[in-house]
């Protein structure tokens, strides 16, 4: 059944109409008729099962059949810090991030990172926001994934103390593997966990950050791309507190 965050004033007295995004989506790509059934999910953990009631050129609108409690978030509030790269490659990143769980993300600027903040443009933060909307509702999530602005390094590490636990992925790590850092971790525990660029943090950053309640921890003894690493911490967090 088809799923389509809509914004919680949407659905009142057990009716929905639809936003015109959604209602486009219905009425054009999937070719929805009235009768029809989908799943409404007002982004706070809530579901509605839908039954289209009209389906028109101005507007698209429903009945709810019955509500229930979304079941696929995770245990644990997981904030990606995602060093600014290629176009295609955050994309991925985003995409696949928020599939596997990911809570929120951060992009940020490092001196190593290969993009700039002078070129984080309205419509790229914005496509960011729907292929994040897109990917959990593709996936079956209860909630849409929070797109921090992006920032540069020394404000997005001061950003630290929001979180139980703070996590910086680096290759110069060899003593702490990430796994038995998240022992212990309470449910709905808010951790970070930091991702750099390809050409990795320097040592300077990682002290900047150590103030900040940062850790540092390893993936591995292998280097790994930047979207490998994303994707590996994200997956390791959520196996950990599942």
């Amino acid at each position: 059944m088809h799923r389509f965050f809509v914004p919680s004033e949407a659905i009142t007295d057990g009716k929905i109409e639809f936003p015109p995004e959604s209602a486009r989506q219905i009425r054009q790509v999937l070719r929805l008729k009235a009768g029809g059934r989908v799943i409404a999910l007002d982004g706070r953990g809530e579901e509605f099962r839908i039954e289209l009631t009209r389906v028109g050129p101005d507007r698209v609108g429903g009945v709810v059949l019955d509500q229930s409690r979304n079941q696929a978030e995770a245990q644990v509030q997981l904030t990606l810090f995602l060093s600014l790269t290629q176009r295609e490659k955050f994309e991925w990143v985003l995409q696949k991030c928020t599939e596997i769980g990911a809570h929120a993300f951060m992009p940020f600027v490092s001196s190593r990172s290969l993009v700039k903040l002078n070129s984080i443009s309205p419509d790229k933060i914005e496509r960011w926001q729907r292929i994040i909307k897109e990917a959990a509702e593709q996936s079956g999530r209860g909630i849409i994934p929070v797109l921090e602005a992006p920032k540069p390094f020394d404000l997005a590490v001061q950003s630290g103390k929001r979180y139980d636990l703070c996590l910086a992925a680096w290759e110069e790590e060899h003593s702490q593997p990430l796994r038995p850092a998240l022992q212990d971790l309470p449910p709905g525990a808010k951790v970070a966990v930091m991702i750099g660029p390809e050409g990795g943090m320097s040592r300077e950053e990682i002290d900047q950050a150590s103030p900040y309640q940062w850790q540092t921890v390893s993936l591995g003894a292998r280097i790994l791309r930047m979207e490998t690493a994303a994707l590996v911490a994200c997956t390791l967090v959520m196996d950990a507190v599942q």
